[in-house]
Protein backbone atom coordinates (compact mmCIF):
# COMPACT_ATOMS: atom_id res chain seq x y z
CA UNK A 1 0.00 0.00 0.00
CA UNK A 2 3.24 2.51 1.10
CA UNK A 3 4.32 1.74 -2.66
CA UNK A 4 1.03 1.99 -4.17
CA UNK A 5 0.38 5.61 -2.28
CA UNK A 6 4.07 7.05 -3.63
CA UNK A 7 3.65 6.15 -7.40
CA UNK A 8 -0.38 7.91 -6.43
CA UNK A 9 1.91 11.40 -5.22
CA UNK A 10 4.17 11.19 -7.65
CA UNK A 11 1.47 11.06 -10.16
CA UNK A 12 -0.23 13.92 -8.54
CA UNK A 13 2.85 16.00 -8.62
CA UNK A 14 3.49 15.43 -12.31
CA UNK A 15 -0.20 16.53 -12.92
CA UNK A 16 0.31 19.67 -10.68
CA UNK A 17 3.87 20.60 -12.46
CA UNK A 18 3.06 22.91 -15.87
CA UNK A 19 5.09 21.90 -18.48
CA UNK A 20 6.95 24.47 -19.84
CA UNK A 21 5.32 27.31 -21.16
CA UNK A 22 5.64 27.32 -25.43
CA UNK A 23 8.04 30.12 -26.33
CA UNK A 24 6.42 32.62 -28.06
CA UNK A 25 7.58 35.33 -30.82
CA UNK A 26 9.57 38.34 -30.07
CA UNK A 27 9.81 41.37 -32.54
CA UNK A 28 12.99 43.57 -32.56
CA UNK A 29 12.92 46.72 -34.27
CA UNK A 30 10.00 45.59 -36.26
CA UNK A 31 11.75 42.00 -37.06
CA UNK A 32 10.02 39.00 -35.66
CA UNK A 33 12.14 35.86 -33.82
CA UNK A 34 9.68 33.44 -34.55
CA UNK A 35 8.63 31.04 -32.00
CA UNK A 36 10.31 28.31 -33.63
CA UNK A 37 13.81 29.83 -33.67
CA UNK A 38 13.30 29.97 -29.89
CA UNK A 39 12.34 26.32 -29.36
CA UNK A 40 14.86 25.54 -32.07
CA UNK A 41 17.99 26.94 -29.93
CA UNK A 42 15.98 25.96 -26.52
CA UNK A 43 16.43 21.93 -27.81
CA UNK A 44 19.86 22.34 -29.04
CA UNK A 45 21.10 23.56 -25.53
CA UNK A 46 18.55 20.88 -23.80
CA UNK A 47 20.88 18.09 -26.62
CA UNK A 48 23.95 19.75 -25.18
CA UNK A 49 22.93 18.53 -21.66
CA UNK A 50 21.39 22.16 -19.90
CA UNK A 51 18.70 21.65 -17.79
CA UNK A 52 15.03 23.07 -18.44
CA UNK A 53 14.27 25.98 -16.83
CA UNK A 54 12.87 29.22 -16.91
CA UNK A 55 16.46 30.59 -16.17
CA UNK A 56 17.47 28.80 -19.12
CA UNK A 57 14.95 29.08 -21.80
CA UNK A 58 14.75 33.14 -20.66
CA UNK A 59 18.34 33.29 -21.33
CA UNK A 60 17.98 31.52 -24.43
CA UNK A 61 15.64 34.22 -25.73
CA UNK A 62 17.65 36.83 -24.23
CA UNK A 63 20.97 35.81 -26.67
CA UNK A 64 18.15 35.30 -29.74
CA UNK A 65 17.54 39.27 -29.34
CA UNK A 66 21.17 39.92 -28.62
CA UNK A 67 21.86 38.06 -32.01
CA UNK A 68 18.79 40.11 -34.14
CA UNK A 69 20.44 43.35 -32.59
CA UNK A 70 23.76 42.93 -33.66
CA UNK A 71 22.83 41.52 -37.01
CA UNK A 72 20.94 44.43 -37.67
CA UNK A 73 23.53 46.80 -36.96
CA UNK A 74 25.95 44.53 -39.47
CA UNK A 75 23.38 45.01 -42.02
CA UNK A 76 23.00 48.51 -41.59
CA UNK A 77 27.03 49.34 -41.70
CA UNK A 78 26.73 46.60 -45.44
CA UNK A 79 29.04 43.87 -43.95
CA UNK A 80 26.73 41.05 -45.90
CA UNK A 81 28.24 42.63 -48.95
CA UNK A 82 31.96 42.15 -47.60
CA UNK A 83 32.89 39.34 -50.08
CA UNK A 84 34.05 37.13 -47.05
CA UNK A 85 31.19 37.60 -45.28
CA UNK A 86 28.71 36.89 -47.78
CA UNK A 87 30.42 33.43 -48.49
CA UNK A 88 30.95 32.65 -44.85
CA UNK A 89 26.84 32.84 -45.03
CA UNK A 90 26.54 30.72 -48.06
CA UNK A 91 28.90 27.52 -46.59
CA UNK A 92 26.45 27.85 -43.10
CA UNK A 93 23.49 27.70 -45.46
CA UNK A 94 24.77 24.87 -47.02
CA UNK A 95 26.10 23.40 -44.37
CA UNK A 96 22.71 23.06 -42.73
CA UNK A 97 20.64 22.12 -45.77
CA UNK A 98 23.48 19.31 -46.00
CA UNK A 99 22.50 17.92 -42.63
CA UNK A 100 18.86 18.28 -43.03
CA UNK A 101 18.87 16.19 -46.06
CA UNK A 102 21.50 13.72 -44.29
CA UNK A 103 18.87 13.28 -41.38
CA UNK A 104 16.29 13.76 -43.88
CA UNK A 105 17.42 10.62 -45.54
CA UNK A 106 18.26 8.15 -42.64
CA UNK A 107 15.02 8.72 -41.10
CA UNK A 108 13.60 7.53 -44.41
CA UNK A 109 15.86 4.26 -44.74
CA UNK A 110 16.42 2.95 -41.83
CA UNK A 111 18.80 0.22 -41.38
CA UNK A 112 17.71 -2.86 -41.14
CA UNK A 113 18.32 -5.01 -37.88
CA UNK A 114 19.12 -8.30 -40.33
CA UNK A 115 21.65 -5.80 -42.31
CA UNK A 116 23.64 -5.03 -38.83
CA UNK A 117 23.76 -8.69 -38.39
CA UNK A 118 25.08 -9.43 -41.45
CA UNK A 119 27.77 -6.90 -40.97
CA UNK A 120 28.33 -7.77 -37.34
CA UNK A 121 29.40 -11.55 -38.92
CA UNK A 122 31.32 -10.00 -42.04
CA UNK A 123 33.52 -7.87 -39.66
CA UNK A 124 33.76 -10.86 -37.30
CA UNK A 125 34.52 -13.61 -39.66
CA UNK A 126 36.77 -10.80 -41.30
CA UNK A 127 38.50 -10.76 -38.20
CA UNK A 128 39.19 -14.00 -37.45
CA UNK A 129 39.66 -15.72 -34.19
CA UNK A 130 43.17 -14.74 -32.81
CA UNK A 131 45.55 -11.58 -32.49
CA UNK A 132 48.90 -11.12 -31.89
CA UNK A 133 51.68 -9.01 -29.95
CA UNK A 134 54.31 -8.34 -32.00
CA UNK A 135 57.73 -6.34 -32.88
CA UNK A 136 59.15 -5.20 -35.57
CA UNK A 137 62.19 -3.21 -36.96
CA UNK A 138 61.74 -0.91 -40.15
CA UNK A 139 64.63 0.22 -42.22
CA UNK A 140 64.74 1.25 -46.08
CA UNK A 141 66.89 -1.42 -47.33
CA UNK A 142 66.19 -5.23 -48.19
CA UNK A 143 70.30 -5.90 -47.09
CA UNK A 144 69.60 -3.89 -43.65
CA UNK A 145 67.11 -5.68 -42.63
CA UNK A 146 68.84 -9.09 -43.58
CA UNK A 147 71.94 -7.86 -41.67
CA UNK A 148 69.61 -7.29 -38.63
CA UNK A 149 68.27 -10.55 -39.07
CA UNK A 150 71.74 -12.23 -38.73
CA UNK A 151 72.68 -9.59 -35.55
CA UNK A 152 69.48 -11.20 -34.06
CA UNK A 153 70.50 -14.50 -34.28
CA UNK A 154 73.83 -13.93 -33.23
CA UNK A 155 72.59 -12.74 -29.96
CA UNK A 156 71.91 -8.81 -30.12
CA UNK A 157 68.96 -7.40 -28.87
CA UNK A 158 66.11 -7.00 -31.20
CA UNK A 159 64.41 -4.00 -29.02
CA UNK A 160 67.71 -2.45 -28.98
CA UNK A 161 68.29 -2.63 -32.78
CA UNK A 162 64.56 -1.50 -32.89
CA UNK A 163 65.60 1.68 -30.45
CA UNK A 164 68.37 2.61 -32.83
CA UNK A 165 67.50 1.78 -36.08
CA UNK A 166 63.92 1.17 -36.90
CA UNK A 167 62.43 4.33 -38.86
CA UNK A 168 58.73 3.72 -36.84
CA UNK A 169 58.64 6.33 -34.60
CA UNK A 170 55.73 5.18 -32.90
CA UNK A 171 57.36 2.09 -31.56
CA UNK A 172 61.36 2.34 -31.88
CA UNK A 173 61.07 3.64 -27.99
CA UNK A 174 59.29 0.76 -27.17
CA UNK A 175 61.81 -1.50 -28.31
CA UNK A 176 59.36 -2.60 -32.06
CA UNK A 177 56.93 -2.99 -29.80
CA UNK A 178 53.10 -3.20 -31.71
CA UNK A 179 50.03 -3.39 -29.56
CA UNK A 180 47.74 -6.81 -29.67
CA UNK A 181 46.24 -6.75 -33.09
CA UNK A 182 44.70 -8.59 -35.90
CA UNK A 183 46.16 -9.74 -38.68
CA UNK A 184 44.07 -7.57 -40.97
CA UNK A 185 44.67 -4.66 -39.03
CA UNK A 186 48.43 -4.40 -40.41
CA UNK A 187 48.93 -4.12 -44.71
CA UNK A 188 49.08 -7.91 -46.28
CA UNK A 189 52.51 -8.54 -46.15
CA UNK A 190 52.89 -7.56 -42.97
CA UNK A 191 50.08 -9.46 -41.43
CA UNK A 192 50.64 -12.73 -43.84
CA UNK A 193 54.09 -12.97 -42.17
CA UNK A 194 52.48 -12.46 -38.75
CA UNK A 195 50.61 -15.39 -38.74
CA UNK A 196 53.18 -18.13 -40.27
CA UNK A 197 55.68 -17.28 -36.88
CA UNK A 198 55.54 -19.11 -33.55
CA UNK A 199 55.56 -17.44 -30.43
CA UNK A 200 59.07 -16.31 -30.35
CA UNK A 201 60.09 -16.86 -33.29
CA UNK A 202 61.23 -13.73 -35.51
CA UNK A 203 61.01 -13.75 -39.68
CA UNK A 204 63.71 -15.59 -41.67
CA UNK A 205 63.27 -12.73 -44.36
CA UNK A 206 62.71 -9.55 -44.35
CA UNK A 207 58.86 -8.65 -45.24
CA UNK A 208 58.78 -6.24 -47.72
CA UNK A 209 55.89 -3.31 -47.73
CA UNK A 210 55.05 -0.11 -48.97
CA UNK A 211 56.44 1.24 -45.69
CA UNK A 212 59.95 -0.32 -46.59
CA UNK A 213 61.41 -3.44 -45.18
CA UNK A 214 60.54 -5.22 -42.06
CA UNK A 215 61.85 -7.79 -39.56
CA UNK A 216 59.33 -9.42 -37.10
CA UNK A 217 58.95 -11.08 -34.40
CA UNK A 218 56.26 -12.95 -32.56
CA UNK A 219 55.96 -12.29 -28.92
CA UNK A 220 52.30 -13.78 -27.93
CA UNK A 221 49.37 -14.49 -29.15
CA UNK A 222 45.47 -15.51 -27.37
CA UNK A 223 42.28 -16.04 -28.59
CA UNK A 224 40.17 -12.82 -29.97
CA UNK A 225 37.69 -11.77 -27.76
CA UNK A 226 35.21 -10.15 -29.82
CA UNK A 227 32.50 -7.87 -28.25
CA UNK A 228 28.74 -9.18 -28.34
CA UNK A 229 26.46 -7.67 -31.25
CA UNK A 230 24.36 -5.17 -28.73
CA UNK A 231 27.39 -3.47 -27.59
CA UNK A 232 28.79 -2.66 -31.39
CA UNK A 233 25.41 -2.36 -32.91
CA UNK A 234 25.39 1.57 -32.49
CA UNK A 235 28.87 1.37 -34.67
CA UNK A 236 27.41 -0.74 -37.16
CA UNK A 237 24.15 1.15 -37.64
CA UNK A 238 26.50 4.55 -37.64
CA UNK A 239 28.74 2.69 -40.28
CA UNK A 240 25.90 1.38 -42.48
CA UNK A 241 24.09 4.69 -42.49
CA UNK A 242 27.80 6.75 -43.16
CA UNK A 243 27.97 3.87 -46.15
CA UNK A 244 24.59 4.65 -47.88
CA UNK A 245 25.01 8.33 -47.65
CA UNK A 246 28.29 7.98 -49.44
CA UNK A 247 26.24 5.66 -51.96
CA UNK A 248 23.90 8.64 -52.60
CA UNK A 249 26.54 11.59 -52.69
CA UNK A 250 28.16 8.88 -55.23
CA UNK A 251 24.84 8.83 -57.46
CA UNK A 252 24.01 12.23 -57.36
CA UNK A 253 27.22 13.45 -58.09
CA UNK A 254 27.04 10.93 -60.87
CA UNK A 255 23.69 12.85 -62.56
CA UNK A 256 25.28 16.14 -61.23
CA UNK A 257 26.43 18.79 -64.45
CA UNK A 258 29.59 19.65 -63.68
CA UNK A 259 31.76 22.30 -65.59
Amino acid sequence: MQIKAMALLALAGAILIPAAAQAQAVRVNGKEIPASRIEAAIKARLAQGQADSPQMRSGTRDALINQEIIAQEALKKGLDKNPDVAAQIEINRQDILVNAYVQDYVRAHPVSEDALKKEYERIRTQLGTREYKARHILVETDDEAREIIAQVKKGASFEKIAGEKSKDPGTKVRGGELDWAVPTHYVKPFGDALVKLKKGQMTDAPVKSDFGWHVIRLDDERALKVPAFEEVKPNLQRGLQQQQIQKVVSDLRTKAKIE
